[in-house]
């Protein structure tokens, strides 16, 4: 203590002292009588402080004067190491000095002033050569080499008496300060014994200081020992995971080599799943940003695997740290992480990976690849998804592209699934915050994606988006499904109507907020569809009059659109308004829970004032759609929709149906009498009476009246608005009224229809229907009378079949049985009506689509001229199946397979023989176009197919017998039900990309007959087919066994005498529709996606039960296989080649299913096809299947084959080389008796697909490469051998098929396989001309036959001058140009190029004979095509004469001149 008051007047003395004077005070100071050490002690201090005085440094006592310098800080370095060596004590003054530096900081304040920067003198002196900054006395004394050694171990004896002090009152930590003085010297002597000092040091240091030394590592250490120190951060990182930051922060700064790297990369990556959360962002940016391009995917992936950020927000670790929390107090909570430090932990991560990826293109790269390389589902993780959103963030568009393709081939995949996005959503929607726009961005391009199976995942996203993130998202989400809904994609628009829906229905009050932007959606309903329209309204109402009326401020803008739209005299806008109104008195009138008010209506739940309102708004469109009929029964239909879907209140249904039973009886219904009175264009008949017993006083539908009423008054107004008047009835709305009656009745007694059983068997009031035989005679009038007769009796009973199918009365199943006869019996009467009457219009059945101008039927056309009365009829039917969208009757394709073949009369025959013969099998107009103006089957109407098939025979035989209570199914029935339930399923389960609407529409509509339909989910209709498929499978085996029955009885003759041909044409239909049906089942899209495995492992059970019963512990793939072998027992009985077609596009899609056994699958389906192939289909008539669809069948089923036999060269072969040389030895209506269906007229079809197959084929082999072997060469080598003969033997056919559309096959595939030969082809011989000399010989002298030919077919399309030949000459002689240019080159590269020479080759045409034409021209432009073509040849006999020496190759050229003139 007395020591530190004497320094401290001597810095008294110092400060009023001039710097000269300095020494003389230490000299008075040390002449006093003190104690011989204290003597040393001071000499050795004034050394020291002597020393740095003459070298321009002042020493001040204490902490509060720095340190004064006077000269530049270079300056005094080199004077005091200059003072030192000079001094003649030295070497040991060093010792001396030093000795004065450790007495000098022995006192602790002078040690921090030492360890501080020093200042200049005050600014009057000068000072103009000292700088404003100076660095500490201790820093400036380690510059100096001399002394830095032992200045640095002074520093670290000092360094352990304030390790555990911390900080001290002045906020300075002396160990910290100590390190800084060892960063970024000029040099450093000793640099080894520096680092091994600092190691030691970081071994017995806390942990704070471990830090500080670890951290200061790369900036105090040169570059030598950085490998060293690596490998003991290495091995210490192992050891303590508490020092992970330091230490890759020093190895982040540290030059390693790149073995060392990968070294200690794989050191980080070990300990990656056991550090703390806080340390691990800094862990992965080490671990990316020491990737090299070469290790990026394996570095990578690894890191994939060991980020489990699952783990680091579980609920359970949450709890705990908070019981933790509370067990410990305040003290405990700072070392227990919160929720939101886990989550900011987890977005340093993310931020870290997003900059990598950002300017590092190699790692976004390895993070696709890592993602894309992972098989199951199992493997993915939460980091996966997170990466994805990362990766399509940043700006590259590489990354944003493929982020975007391994999204949808993951989600198309069912490896990346909703479950897993509602984990990452659920767990770390604070860190996917900042990825909203990507999130946002992906959501509407799989929305928009014409790939069905990645659409859900797309609406997924939009929903966890709008309820994990703030309002501000929200707006963003519900504004883009706006957009969406606004775009008039009909797909697009239906997916964001119902994920709108849902989320109004989840969140109602959430979603209140952006009523406004839903309610724009309003000015854009114009492009909606009916079914659209009721998804809109019923959103819009949810929000604006649900139970809690979040939006009630929506609501007069509803009622003002409503209004405007009932109001107007536009049909289209007033039945927007019908279907809005009806759908917010079903928001407004449902059943609710609570009461609304206290003043509530008597037996109900609504308020008064809610009563009041509804029953004012039906009020007000019962008024408005008064005006038409088509409007009272849209009106009729949609009260009746809103009854089968929504839970109304009890009033409200009583308002509803307080009077639907007497308007009903009022209108439509008349007490039978002895006779019908009245003038009718017909006499009245009672017809179709089940209830014979009950004729007398029973009732009857009123139909011909009304009809001969409502004809009467034609074009006069219906009803006025407002008027007393009743309105008459009518027949348009007959089948919607009672709808609207029958779902009433259900209604009011649960289900039961006893109070009007009697309508089911009442007849009606009709005409003689043998009137129709005679149609010729009728007039127009008379013949459209009828047609809407015919059309009004049909849509009654399919109604009434609707109402009571679901009965379970033996009677009444009966008599539902005996409506469908009639319909069945009905429906070809109304196509001999049809057609005597072209260009009817029907009357309406649908009334939420387009007027009737949109709907007219393709067969309303003006009568054909009487000499081309059968192709006009043939022209009407294409165009009806083509408008009609694929879904034209099976049954008339069978007719019109069966009329094709007499479509063609022999010239040879009389004209009034053609004339009777076209009058007789004049087609019949097809009803698949007319399927608008039918009423709709409800889906439950199939229950009806559970009843048994029975044949016509059998029919016939027990009709009579009343004892048989169970009700059968006749054919006719049968196809009927299975034509609709496959129109059903090939309009809502869709098997491939969705079939996507346009903006604007045409006039047709897609999903005209579907309105009921479209209002159950696809689940629900896959769920009713999965139950359906029992009865299916007994409708297939029992057509299996009635073929199989005929068969046996007649021997395996087809068309044996007294055969049905009607019971077999039905009975043909049905297979196929069944099949049909199995297909559109087993197609659909959802079965690929995991959250339906267990219906599709249901629905094969279904199947594999019928070979198997006991399969509930089967696998997939086993019931798989169990289920194509099931099917493959059909194969023998198919009564067409459209049926067998069906059948293998139907194993295709169930072995799809298994997903490891497809080399199986394809043989047995390739041996299938080559069954039917070599099958002779002959119908029932007994003449062989021909005609357009037979042809086109029979191209499909031949390109499967192809595509699904072992080797597709051989089969090429085997057709051409064996099967056509039979058809060409075999009679004029003869065919190949290998491949029976290989006839003259099909073998078109044949050519055609075997050159395409065979170019394809080509194309797929692969091409050579200079690094492989000689048996790869040799194998590539013999299959171009094989394609090529199969080419040749393809194109020497065209000399006896020498056809128009045989040529132009010929001309189009000869080009393409040309160009895959010169692409593919020559490079291998190239490689294999030395080594393979005769088997390149073999194939070129090969090939250049096919070549001559083709010149010959130029040549043959020149003379006929056919634009559709010519057009592909030009491509094709420069593609053979081309080839003996390619072929010099290949003899150039051998050294072969003496070999080669030009000739000229006479042009020929197909016979083989000289063109004179364009001999007599001689133009030069002919010579030189000529010598184009030649060239070939002459090349080839170059290839043999490499063997040879000169003298051989003119013997060479002589052979070859004499092939080409045999060829020629």
């Amino acid at each position: 203590m007395m020591r530190k008051k004497r320094r401290s007047s001597l810095d008294k003395a110092r400060e009023s002292a001039p710097p000269s004077d300095v020494s003389k005070s230490k000299k008075s100071r040390s002449a006093g009588p003190i104690n011989k050490p204290t003597v040393q002690e001071a000499a050795v201090d004034n050394v020291f402080a002597q020393l740095l005085q003459e070298a321009g440094v002042t020493l001040r006592m204490g902490s509060t004067t720095p340190n004064e310098i006077t000269v530049d800080q270079v300056v005094f370095q080199r004077r005091l190491q200059q003072r030192l060596k000079k001094d003649p004590r030295y070497p040991h003054i060093i010792q001396e000095f030093i000795t004065g530096l450790e007495s000098h900081i022995e006192d602790q304040e002078n040690f921090r002033n030492c360890l501080l920067p020093c200042v200049p003198p005050l600014l009057d002196q000068d000072s103009n050569s000292v700088g404003s900054y100076q660095e500490s006395l201790i820093r400036l004394l380690l510059g100096v080499e001399m002394l830095q050694s032992s200045v640095i171990n002074t520093l670290f004896e000092k360094l352990p008496e304030f390790m555990f002090d911390g900080a001290g009152n002045d906020g300075l930590n002396v160990p910290r300060i100590i390190m800084n003085q060892l960063k970024w010297l000029d040099r450093v002597i000793n640099s080894k014994d520096l680092a091994d000092k600092l190691m030691q040091l970081v071994a017995v240091a806390p942990l704070e200081i471990q830090r500080d030394i670890i951290t200061s590592l790369p900036e105090v250490l040169e570059d030598s020992q950085h490998s060293d120190i690596a490998k003991e951060l290495n091995s210490l990182l192992q050891q303590n995971i508490q020092l992970t930051v330091p230490i890759l922060d020093a190895l982040s700064s540290l030059s390693l080599s790149s073995g060392l790297l990968v070294e200690v990369r794989g050191g980080v990556m070990s300990t990656l799943s056991a550090v703390q959360l806080e340390d691990l962002p800094v862990m992965v940016k080490f671990v990316l940003h020491t990737v090299s391009a070469s290790d990026a995917s394996e570095v990578v992936s690894d890191l994939r695997k060991k980020l489990e950020l699952e783990l680091c927000v579980l609920p359970p670790v949450l709890q705990a740290s908070q019981s933790r929390l509370k067990s410990k107090g305040a003290k405990g909570s700072s070392t227990v992480p919160s929720a939101s430090t886990n989550q900011d932990c987890i977005t340093l991560v993310m931020d870290v990976i997003k900059s990598a990826v950002r300017f590092q293109k190699t790692i976004s790269e390895a993070w696709l690849k890592a993602i894309e390389s992972l098989d199951e589902a199992e493997n993915h993780k939460v980091i996966d998804l997170l990466v994805l959103f990362i990766l399509h963030s940043t700006n590259t568009n590489h990354s944003r592209r493929g982020a975007e393709r391994v999204l949808r081939m993951k989600v198309r995949g069912g490896q990346i699934r909703e479950a897993l996005l509602q984990k990452t959503f659920r767990s770390h929607a604070q860190e996917m915050r900042s990825y909203f726009p990507s999130i946002l961005a992906l959501a509407q391009s799989l929305l928009r994606s014409l790939d069905p199976c990645v659409v859900p995942f797309g609406g997924h996203m939009y929903k966890h988006a709008f309820t994990a993130f703030d309002s501000y998202c929200q707006q963003e989400v519900v504004g883009s499904l706006v957009t969406h809904v606004c775009s008039g994609v009909s797909g697009e628009v239906d997916v964001a109507l119902e994920l709108l829906c849902e989320l109004v229905t989840q969140r109602p009050a959430e979603m209140a907020r952006y009523a406004i932007f839903v309610k724009g959606i309003l000015d854009y309903m114009d492009n909606l569809t009916p079914q659209e329209i009721r998804r809109l309204f019923y959103l819009l109402s949810s929000l604006a009059f649900g139970q809690d009326q979040h939006s009630s401020h929506i609501q007069d803008d509803i009622h003002m659109v409503l209004r405007k739209q009932l109001s107007s005299a536009v049909p289209k806008y007033k039945r927007i308004g019908i279907i809005g109104a009806v759908m917010v008195v079903g928001s407004m009138g449902c059943c609710r829970a609570q009461s609304e008010g206290c003043g509530k209506s008597q037996g109900g739940s609504l308020s008064k004032e809610t009563y009041r309102q509804v029953t004012s708004l039906l009020e007000l469109v019962r008024s408005c759609s008064e005006v038409s009929p088509e409007a009272a029964a849209l009106y009729y239909d949609e009260l009746a929709n809103l009854l089968q879907t929504c839970k109304l209140d009890p009033v409200v249904q009583e308002w509803i149906g307080k009077s639907v039973l007497e308007d009903f009886q009022e209108d439509f219904v008349l007490d039978l009498g002895p006779e019908v009175s009245g003038s009718f264009p017909f006499p009245a008949v009672v017809m179709y009476n089940l209830d014979e017993e009950e004729s007398q006083g029973g009732i009857a539908i009123n139909l011909l009246p009304i009809l001969s009423e409502d004809i009467r008054h034609k074009g006069e107004p219906w009803s006025q608005p407002g008027s007393k008047d009743k309105k008459r009835a009518s027949p348009l709305c007959l089948a919607s009224f009672f709808r609207l009656l029958r779902l009433c009745e259900e209604q009011q007694h649960q289900g039961d229809l006893e109070e009007i059983d009697a309508l089911l068997g009442c007849p009606l009031i009709l005409m003689d229907m043998d009137v129709v035989e005679k149609a010729e005679s009728l007039s127009r009038s008379e013949r459209e009378f009828l047609c809407s007769l015919l059309f009004y009796t049909i849509n009654w009973f399919r109604e009434v079949v609707n109402a009571f199918s679901r009965q379970k009365d033996p009677e009444m199943k009966m008599k539902v049985m005996t409506r469908l006869q009639n319909i069945t019996y009905l429906q070809t009467v109304l196509e001999k009506s049809l057609a005597a009457t072209p260009g009817f219009v029907p009357p309406l059945a649908n009334f939420d689509c387009e007027s009737a101008e949109g709907m007219a039927p393709p067969s309303s056309t003006a009568l054909p001229k009487k000499g081309k009365k059968g192709s006009a009829g043939r022209k009407r039917k294409a165009q009806a199946s083509k408008n009609s969208s694929g879904d034209g009757s099976l049954l008339e394709e069978g007719a019109e397979a069966e009329e094709s073949q007499q479509d063609h009369p022999e010239k040879e025959k009389d004209k009034e023989k053609e004339k009777e013969k076209e009058t007789e099998t004049r087609p019949a107009v097809s009803l698949a176009s007319y399927r608008p103006f039918f009423r709709e089957l409800d889906l439950e109407v199939l229950s009806v197919l559970k009843c048994g098939l029975l044949s016509r025979s059998l029919l016939d035989s027990e009709l009579h017998s009343r004892v048989r209570e169970e009700v059968q199914l006749g054919p006719a029935e049968l196809v009927f039900l299975l034509e609709d339930l496959w129109r059903k399923l090939e309009f809502s389960l869709p098997a491939s990309l969705a079939k996507r609407g346009f903006f604007l529409k045409g006039k047709t509509d897609r999903s005209m007959g579907f309105s009921h339909l479209q209002q159950k989910s696809t689940l629900d209709i896959v769920h009713c087919c999965i139950q359906l498929l029992p009865t299916l499978c007994t409708h297939l085996e029992n057509c299996h066994n009635h073929f199989q029955a005929l068969l046996s009885e007649n021997h395996g003759v087809v068309d044996a005498t007294g055969l049905d041909v009607k019971e077999h044409q039905l009975m043909s239909s049905a297979y196929q529709l069944l099949l049909q049906v199995l297909l559109s089942c087993f197609s659909w899209t959802g079965f690929s996606q995991h959250e339906h495995r267990a219906l599709l492992k249901k629905a094969l059970g279904v199947l594999a039960e019928r070979l198997k019963e006991d399969q509930t512990d089967l696998t997939l793939d086993q019931l798989t296989r169990l289920s194509c072998d099931y099917l493959l027992n059909f194969r023998s009985t198919l009564p067409s080649l459209g049926t067998a077609l069906s059948l293998t596009h139907l194993l295709i899609t169930v072995s799809a299913r298994d997903s490891s056994n497809h080399t199986a699958y394809r043989e047995d389906i390739g041996s299938l096809c080559r069954h039917f192939l070599c099958q002779e289909w002959v119908m029932a008539s007994g003449e062989r299947e021909r005609g357009v669809k037979y042809n086109d069948t029979l191209q499909t089923l031949l390109s499967i084959y192809l595509a699904h036999t072992e080797d597709v060269l051989k089969a090429i072969e085997e057709i051409a080389g064996e099967g056509v040389p039979e058809l060409m030895n075999a009679p004029k209506d003869g065919c190949s008796k290998t491949f029976p269906t290989l006839t003259r007229q099909t073998f078109l079809v044949f050519y055609r697909g075997m050159m395409a197959d065979l170019e394809k084929s080509v194309r797929r082999i692969p091409p050579a490469r200079l690094g492989e072997s000689s048996e790869d060469h040799v194998e590539k080598l013999l299959t171009w051998n094989l394609a090529v003969r199969d080419f040749h033997i393809l194109l020497n056919l065209v000399k006896v098929f020498d056809s128009r559309p045989v040529l132009t096959a010929s001309l189009k595939y000869g080009r393409l396989f040309l160009e895959a030969f010169l692409k593919l082809g020559m490079p291998l011989l190239d490689f294999s001309f030395k080594k393979h000399k005769e088997d390149v010989q073999s194939l070129l002298k090969t090939f250049q036959l096919s070549t001559r030919q083709l010149h010959h077919m130029c040549g043959h399309s020149k003379i006929r001058q056919d634009t559709g030949l010519t057009n592909h000459v030009p491509a094709l002689k420069k593609s053979l140009e081309q080839f003996v240019y390619r072929v010099k080159a290949m003899l150039t590269l051998n050294h072969c190029q003496e070999a080669f020479w030009l000739g000229n080759l006479k042009n020929r045409d197909l016979k083989g004979e000289e063109i004179l034409s364009q001999r007599a021209q001689g133009s030069d432009e002919d010579d030189g095509v000529e010598e184009e073509a030649s060239q070939l040849p002459q090349e080839q006999s170059e290839d043999e004469e490499q063997k040879s020496d000169s003298d051989n190759r003119k013997n060479g050229q002589e052979e070859e001149e004499e092939i080409t003139d045999d060829s020629d």
